[in-house]
This record gives C-alpha cells, sequence and structure tokens, in this order.
C-alpha cells in the first residue's frame, strides 16, 4: 500500500479516488475539506509533506496566476484592475498604488507562486506531479531542478477518460502535469472530443469563479489513482525487499 499526498485539493476528488484503489491516502490544503473528511489536512502543504515518508504527492491546484503564460503580459505593465491573486486588503489598495508598486507587488506574487512551486518540485519524495499550466520563462528561472521540461510534462483533456457523453469527464479543459518518477498516463476514456463541453472556459466571474475552473475530473482522477498509485506501490515494494 502506497501513502499518498494530494496537495492544494478541497474537493476531496483525487483523493477519493486513490482511497477506492486501496491507498492511504490524505489531501491537504489552508482550506478545509468541501466533503468534511477526517482524511484532510489543513495546512500548507509545505508543512505536510514533511510530516510523513509519502511515496507519491500529487500538488492539484497550487496558485498558478503568475506562473502562467497568460499572466506574463502584466509583468512589464499593470494589470488596470486588481490581479486575481490579491489579499482583500492588497485589492483595496490596488487602485491608489503607483505603476512601480503595482509592478513590485506582481513580481512578489510571482516570487511566492514559483517558490510553491519550487518546494514541491524538490521535495524529498520519489514521485510527484503538480498541475500547472505551461509557464513562461520568468517563472521558469526561479524554479530549481526544471530542465528537461518537454519530458518533464504532459497534458491532457478530461473527455480523454470519459465515457458518456453527458458525463462529468466530457469536458474541454488543458490539464497540465509536471512529473517526476511517474511515466505518462494512458487515456481510459472512449470519446473523441467532438461534443466536449466547454463549461470551464465559459464560467461567469464571480467570487467562486476560481474554483469553477480549478475543478478535477473522476475519469482522470481514477487514472492517476490506478496507474501512478501503482507506480507508487510497486516502487514501494521493491524499497522494502
Amino acid at each position: 500500500m502506497a501513502k499518498i499526498l494530494i496537495g492544494c485539493e478541497t474537493s476531496g476528488v483525487v483523493r477519493n479516488a486513490f482511497l477506492a484503489a486501496g491507498h492511504d491516502t490524505w489531501s491537504c490544503d489552508i482550506l478545509p475539506s468541501d466533503d468534511g473528511s477526517n482524511r484532510h489536512i489543513q495546512d500548507d502543504v509545505r508543512s505536510v509533506m514533511k510530516m510523513d515518508n509519502w511515496d507519491l504527492m500529487a500538488v492539484m491546484h497550487p496558485p498558478c496566476t503568475r506562473l502562467c503564460n497568460s499572466g506574463v503580459r502584466w509583468l512589464d505593465k499593470p494589470a488596470k484592475n486588481p490581479i486575481a491573486d490579491l489579499t482583500p486588503q492588497e485589492a483595496a489598495d490596488w487602485p491608489h498604488m503607483s505603476e512601480k508598486e503595482k509592478l513590485a507587488l506582481t513580481w512578489r506574487k510571482l516570487e511566492d507562486g514559483a517558490a510553491l512551486f519550487d518546494a514541491c518540485w524538490n521535495a524529498d519524495i520519489p514521485n510527484i506531479a503538480i498541475e500547472n499550466p505551461v509557464m513562461h520563462r520568468h517563472a521558469k528561472a526561479l524554479i530549481s531542478n526544471f530542465e528537461d521540461e518537454a519530458k518533464r510534462r504532459s497534458s491532457y483533456q478530461p473527455w480523454q477518460f470519459g465515457t458518456e457523453e453527458a458525463g462529468p469527464d466530457n469536458v474541454r479543459k488543458r490539464i497540465c502535469f509536471w512529473k517526476r518518477g511517474l511515466p505518462a498516463l494512458t487515456r481510459t476514456g472512449t470519446l473523441d472530443g467532438s461534443t466536449a463541453r466547454a463549461e470551464i472556459h465559459l464560467a461567469s466571474p464571480g467570487k467562486d469563479r476560481w474554483k469553477i475552473r480549478s475543478k478535477f475530473f473522476p475519469g482522470i482522477a481514477e487514472a492517476m489513482a490506478q496507474q501512478w498509485g501503482d507506480h507508487a506501490a510497486a516502487a514501494y515494494a521493491h524499497r522494502a525487499a
């Protein structure tokens, strides 16, 4: 039985898939679990990953707004409206800041996001997967041991792991994993993408939009649990022999 940590997850979708596959699995986040599970640790993933000897860590939704390509344009000229990952006080102060102050805060948020990714990527855990969009060069430069990008990254669509047109997996959303010690996932679905819904992309603005856009999907979660969970369990058994 592999010991699995699902970091930065509140929904329990991935945690429960690994549990169903027979692994000793825990989720963690600075927010409480949506389902009230006693298998959730409310704490920073950087602290939790040092609490035990984990065989696999999947970090599902780390803050990525400053790291991804879509956010690079705000590093030279600050956004007019408050950027997405500010504290309530920072958002209130934003309209009164100078352009120099806005840029400094934006770069600090980039550094904070890169530091979290760096800590997870370089954790002393043999098998790691971090869900994060394709990054811009400034973010990559802040992360150590991040060479061989083409070999580290795998991208999927939820519908590739779905079997029903009306099911929860028949959705268009690029899911990008940066992997260390893990193979690429084998697709398990029967859909071809022609009927996939665009509900994530079309999510309405609002305070919960971030949660809608970070939604995960049961089909790919099950594939992760079966394929990556078995990989981690086999590696654990080999070390224990």
